[in-house]
């Protein structure tokens, strides 16, 4: 079984809901309280030991690049001043030498394009995918509880769950067999019309995957929304290989949405030593 090392995250979104914002900021880029949401992302990830980091990146995301880059005039400056503390976040923050890799999605194909995109740096392993609009708040984060399943059963895994029945039209909904919080996946559909959802477990944006399915990928037809849907391919696979869902342990917060990117700011906020006490007595004299 073959240790899973890489992970892709597709950046290359134009990011439309948090206009004008991200006119020229990468709404991956947008900061909950003082990180970026892709760092916690990234973090996530390399807790779980992932080496290589594989961004799909578009048009005017340079800045990421800039990130996962050593910054020499800052980190000099900061040294300079002695300011020990942020210039040992910002170094311990960066991927070593050579495990960052970015590649182009010309088009604004789907999500199933962009994973497909990565297929030559990903090559012929399994491989984690993180979408980078959700953080996912728990003391073990959630792709290193994948992790777990994925090293037990050596098969693919989705972090699933759940949400009210009535918006699981919103969502990507599995089909399971069996119960606890590892169960087999066996069937999984995209954004299913109202009241015809197999259940209300919902895909969370963090998978497992063997390396099949950039062969299912490219051959893969337009799906919902006129765009390649991975969860078409995701379906193959499940009947080839198998999925295993994991019902995981964590507060997820849809950094894509308005409401979910305030919701993570508070929470996130809330739960500093350094912030929290403040910003609780701001929060009630605002609903005051």
């Amino acid at each position: 079984m073959q240790p899973v090392r890489k992970a892709v995250l597709p950046v290359a979104g134009l990011g439309t809901r948090f206009l004008p914002a991200t006119k020229v900021m990468p709404k991956e880029m947008l900061t909950v309280v003082d990180k970026p949401v892709l760092q916690y992302v990234v973090d996530e990830a390399r807790e779980a030991g992932i080496e290589q980091f594989i961004f799909v990146t578009g048009r005017g995301k340079g800045v990421i690049e800039d990130h996962f880059d050593t910054a020499f005039e800052l980190e000099a400056t900061l040294a300079e001043r002695g300011k020990t503390g942020p210039l040992e976040q910002l170094r311990a923050e960066l991927p070593a030498a050579g495990n960052v890799s970015f590649t182009r999605q010309q088009a604004p194909l789907g999500l199933g394009h962009a994973v497909w995109c990565a297929r030559e740096l990903v090559g012929d392993e399994p491989f984690a995918l993180l979408l980078p609009d959700v953080i996912i708040k728990n003391q073990r984060g959630v792709m290193a509880q994948m992790m777990d399943v994925y090293n037990e059963h050596g098969t693919n895994v989705i972090a699933v769950e759940e949400v009210a029945p009535e918006r699981t039209d919103q969502y990507g909904v599995v089909e399971i067999s069996g119960s606890g919080d590892v169960f087999d996946v066996t069937g999984m559909v995209e954004k299913p019309k109202a009241g015809t959802a197999p259940s209300n477990l919902i895909i969370t944006g963090r998978y497992i995957l063997k390396p099949r399915i950039f062969d299912l990928l490219k051959t893969q037809e337009k799906g919902a929304g006129g765009e390649i849907q991975i969860t078409d391919s995701m379906l193959t696979l499940m009947r080839e290989d198998g999925f295993k869902g994991l019902r995981f342990q964590g507060t997820t917060y849809d950094c894509g949405s308005k409401i979910g990117f305030l919701s993570a700011q508070l929470a996130y906020g809330l739960d500093r030593p350094d912030l929290g006490p403040d910003l609780r007595e701001v929060a009630k004299a605002l609903l005051a």
